[in-house]
């Protein structure tokens, strides 16, 4: 996204950013997922938060199994500090090795996690006023 669509969007570069990332897991393979996913994932997130890039982390599966559109599977909401944080994955890639060391299995075991999935998307938000 182009900063100044961004600015126009949030108001200010400094905002916090919320971006929801949507998973659809493979039928019958949505336990493998959340293991990866808390496994390998999860505190790289976590860690995140902890630098100060990410403000927020939540994590949501659909509560009723058939309940409406069945277009997503697992739900991650991340809260970036601002515009800059949300582009800038330095801080990712700088605790990745630290956190995992080895790096072979680590990457075996996140291609893993995306076998499983059937989509994957990412969706930017808007807060909608509502005064």
């Amino acid at each position: 996204m182009s900063v100044r669509k961004a600015r126009a969007q949030s108001g200010s570069l400094d905002n916090p950013v919320t971006v929801a990332y949507f998973y659809r897991v493979k039928w019958g393979y949505q336990n493998e997922f959340l293991d990866l996913f808390k496994k390998n994932h999860y505190p790289v997130l976590e860690g995140q938060v902890k630098s100060g890039r990410l403000l927020r982390v939540e994590a949501y599966t659909p509560r009723f199994h058939g309940d409406g559109r069945s277009d997503w599977t697992f739900m991650t909401i991340l809260v970036f500090k601002n515009w800059h944080a949300f582009g800038d994955s330095s801080v990712e890639r700088e605790l990745i090795p630290k956190m995992y060391p080895d790096q072979e299995k680590y990457k075996r075991e996140e291609q893993r996690r995306f076998e499983l999935l059937e989509a994957h998307w990412d969706v930017p938000l808007s807060p909608a006023p509502m005064k």
